[in-house]
C-alpha cells in the first residue's frame, strides 16, 4: 500500500529501487521523471490464482512533470507458482508490460501488442521516432519485408536493442559492429525460445530461460540477439547474458548448468 504522505521523489525512488529491470528504462525518460512534481498510482489489472499459488497485478504510476507534461510507468507485480517471492518489474509503456506478462506466464500477447503500428499505446505517443521514411516505404513494398512488418512490433526497436546489450554481463557479448547495425532497427519481436529449466548448478538450485530478440533493419535484413536469463550465480542473483547466435547461447546455458 502506498503512503499518502510520501513525496513524489521518494515514491519514484522506491518504485525504481524495487524493480528488477529499472536499468531497462530509456535514459531520457528517467531524466524527465526526475523533474516530477506530483504523482498518482492506480491498479490497472489483476489476475489471481490462489489454487496455483501465483498472481500478478499491473499498476499505472502517472507523474506530473515540471514542464507541464506527464509521463507514466507501468509496474508489473507478480509471484510464480511455488515461489512466495514477490517480484517487481517496471516498463515505459502498457505494451511492454503486456509483453512481459506473455514472457513470464507463457500467455500469448494480444494482437495489438505484436502486429504493426497498433503496438503503440493510443494514449502514449513515442517520444522519438527516428526513421528514414523513404527507406521504410521501400522496405515495406517488398513481399518479404511486408511479411516481417506484419509479424514484428514497430516500437522503439533500436532503443530496445541498446538496452538488451547494456544489461548483458558476459564478456563475449556481441560487440560494437552489432550495436551499430542495431541502431537502424525499426521493428522487433521477443520470443521465448526455451522455457524455464530448473537444475542444480554447483550445488545450488538455478533457473534458466532463453529468449530471442529478433530485429528488422531498414535495409530489410534481420538480426537476432539471444538472451540467457539465469540464477546460476554465486549468490543466486538474476543475471543476463547475450549472444549473437542460438548455438552460443545454448552452449553458455550448458556450461552454467554444469558449473
Amino acid at each position: 500500500m502506498s503512503d499518502p504522505y510520501e513525496t513524489t521523489e521518494a515514491h519514484l525512488e522506491r518504485l525504481l529501487g524495487r524493480a528488477l529491470n529499472s536499468y531497462d528504462l530509456p535514459d531520457r525518460l528517467v531524466e524527465r521523471l526526475g523533474t516530477a512534481l506530483a504523482h498518482s498510482s492506480s491498479l490497472y489489472t489483476t489476475s489471481h490464482s490462489p489454487a496455483a499459488g501465483r498472481w500478478r497485478e499491473t499498476h499505472r504510476h502517472t507523474y506530473l512533470l515540471s514542464d507541464g507534461g506527464s509521463a507514466s510507468l507501468w509496474e508489473l507485480v507478480y509471484r510464480h507458482e511455488g515461489d512466495r517471492t514477490i517480484r517487481h518489474e517496471v516498463f515505459a509503456s502498457r505494451t511492454e508490460a503486456r509483453l512481459a506478462v506473455a514472457r513470464l506466464f507463457g500467455e500469448a500477447p494480444e494482437a495489438e501488442d505484436v502486429f504493426g503500428p497498433a503496438a503503440f499505446d493510443a494514449e502514449e505517443e513515442p517520444e522519438t521516432v527516428d526513421r528514414d521514411a523513404a527507406a521504410l516505404s521501400a522496405l515495406l513494398t517488398t513481399p518479404t519485408a511486408g511479411q516481417r512488418y506484419r509479424e514484428y512490433a514497430v516500437e522503439h526497436s533500436a532503443d530496445h536493442a541498446r538496452r538488451v546489450l547494456r544489461r548483458a554481463e558476459n564478456a563475449d557479448r556481441p560487440g560494437e559492429r552489432t550495436a551499430l547495425l542495431l541502431k537502424t532497427a525499426y521493428a522487433h519481436r521477443i520470443t521465448q525460445a526455451f522455457g524455464t529449466l530448473q537444475c542444480l548448478a554447483d550445488g545450488r538450485d538455478a533457473g534458466f530461460r532463453l529468449y530471442e530478440h529478433a530485429f528488422v533493419l531498414l535495409d530489410g535484413s534481420e538480426i537476432s540477439l539471444w538472451e540467457v536469463e539465469h540464477t546460476a550465480t554465486p549468490n543466486g542473483r538474476h543475471m543476463c547474458e547475450v549472444y549473437g547466435t542460438e548455438a552460443a547461447a545454448r552452449g553458455a546455458m550448458e556450461v552454467r548448468a554444469h558449473g
